[in-house]
């Protein structure tokens, strides 16, 4: 049986309200409300949290030749920028490899133990070396760890 006149005669609706309520007593469109709102901010604390993870310059590279740090700030790959020499890493010769026209580098992974990882072919930096090492720009992740640019170095 419907209390369509006592709703306002929009839409029919039960003439009861035991189905709008929880165990606890509360009314489940009020429960709908705060997990709403507490999806809502999770997702909003993630937003924030995960911008911390990005590209940074600490300053310890402040007093560096302005070209070559230009230089570094300009180095892209296929993937996108490589953000500076700030973000990169060099590696010895030891660690890292040619073969069959690919690259693999042996790096910390995300529990500290060296890992050898495959760079993706669009990683690879194809201009000049300017500075001779070898450099790795890692990006690590809770899905492990990719490569976002590689600059082999004079081994090659």
């Amino acid at each position: 049986m419907s209390n369509w006149i006592d709703s306002g005669g929009h839409a029919p609706r039960q003439s009861s309200d035991a189905y709008l309520t929880t165990k606890a007593g509360q009314s489940s469109h009020s429960a709908s409300r705060w997990k709403t709102a507490a999806r809502f901010g999770a997702v909003l604390s993630m937003a924030l949290v995960s911008s911390f993870g990005h590209a940074r310059d600490r300053g310890q590279y402040a007093n560096s030749n302005p070209e070559l740090k230009a230089w570094f700030d300009s180095l892209r790959s296929g993937k996108g920028p490589c953000c500076s020499d700030a973000d990169g890493t060099a590696i010895s010769d030891a660690d890292w490899e040619s073969k069959n026209g690919h690259y693999r580098v042996r790096i910390p992974n995300n529990t500290g133990e060296m890992e050898w990882i495959d760079v993706p072919d669009e990683a690879v930096i194809t201009e000049p070396n300017r500075i001779g090492r070898t450099m790795v720009w890692p990006i690590r992740g809770y899905l492990g760890m990719t490569i976002r640019c590689f600059m082999p170095g004079s081994m090659t």
